[in-house]
């Protein structure tokens, strides 16, 4: 196997990942995503039908649970080396295995200090009828583990795209005396929240169990005429719709659609993940410029997303086809500007 240690980043690499990450540096790589064959349903992880994804595939599938656990841990361990300690790691699996994988690998490896978030993602938005009858619910989402290498890592709040306008307007019910559409919101704690600290005086009032925020806070939100009294002296805070740009991402990621409902994404990947899902991942955790690595490239989602966000990225796969169909993926969406990327085809 030729030396990848030096070579520029941008590059696709065809070969086993485990031996092609031994070459990489030491505390090399911002941000990692993998998206490994999940262990469902042994006719359904071998999608290329190449000889190195048979091959690959014959390796984790020989001995169970348990051999697919070593497998994958054995590789975890190489990225938790390649990775910087400022880095952050995404692991994509479902429900067969989650467990596992938590407890015997990435609790095992990053620690449970250094877990950020369960992340849900639910994968289809489209009622399915059955000529059976079910007897348990219908499993509908996949399950991304987020971890960061130390406590000092980078990650930035991201928010959702706006509701439509009649929902908005639904929502934004009321409009003050300068014609401007809000709706009303507490600012004062409630009983199982109370907080002795937040119990003082503001304008007349005084909350039984608290106010929501410090004095400081409160001062700043009236002079932007966000708090007004209701007819029986309640306070309430007024949250502007002309403010509102999206609400914050949290956890469950319901706003992400499946590739099957963004046609234009489409490749023929059965295991092909959206666009819109990477770019959450990359923006909110790695900057411009960081080089971003995914060990099981698949159809090539990764690669393509970095390459727009401006980040520098390797993308490794065992499948001859995996490799062929992301390289040509690149060149479709190359624009002027582009960085140059290389292929390499390891023995």
């Amino acid at each position: 196997m030729s030396d990848t240690t030096h070579s520029p980043v941008n590059r696709l690499i065809l070969g086993d990942n485990l031996e092609i990450m031994k070459t990489l540096e030491c505390e090399s790589v911002d941000l990692i995503y993998l998206d490994p064959p999940f262990f469902s349903n042994r006719n359904y992880e071998v999608i290329w039908g190449d000889e190195g994804e048979i091959r690959s595939f014959q390796d984790r599938w020989s001995g169970g649970i348990e051999h697919y656990i070593a497998w994958l841990k054995e590789r975890v361990r190489e990225m938790y080396r390649v990775l910087k300690s400022t880095g952050n790691f995404f692991f994509h699996c479902d429900w067969h295995a989650d467990a596992y994988i938590r407890v015997h690998i990435l609790d095992n490896i990053f620690g449970e200090n250094n877990f950020r978030n369960h992340i849900v993602w639910k994968l289809n938005f489209t009622k399915k009828g059955s000529q059976f009858k079910m007897t348990r619910y219908a499993q509908n989402t996949d399950s991304i583990y987020f971890y960061s290498k130390t406590s000092k890592y980078c990650f930035e709040t991201q928010r959702t795209q706006r509701r439509n306008e009649e929902t908005l307007l639904k929502i934004y019910n009321k409009i003050d005396q300068d014609g401007r559409r809000y709706k009303s919101e507490p600012i004062e704690l409630p009983k199982i929240m109370a907080r002795k600290n937040l119990i003082f005086e503001y304008k007349g009032y005084t909350p039984e169990f608290g106010w929501m925020m410090s004095k400081k806070k409160l001062d700043d939100l009236d002079k932007q005429n966000k708090i007004f009294f209701t007819k029986n002296g309640k306070p309430r805070r007024k949250n502007f719709l002309d403010d509102y740009s999206g609400s914050e991402v949290d956890n469950q990621w319901l706003d992400v659609l499946p590739v099957g409902q963004v046609q234009s994404e489409i490749i023929g990947y059965p295991a092909q993940k959206p666009e819109a899902l990477l770019e959450r991942i990359i923006q909110c955790a790695s900057n411009e410029g960081d080089i971003v690595l995914d060990p099981f490239m698949g159809g090539g989602t990764t690669a393509a997303v970095a390459d727009r966000l401006n980040r520098r990225w390797i993308g490794i796969d065992q499948s001859a086809t995996a490799v062929k169909v992301t390289e040509m993926r690149l060149d479709k969406q190359r624009g002027l500007f582009s960085a140059p990327f290389s292929v390499q085809l390891q023995k």
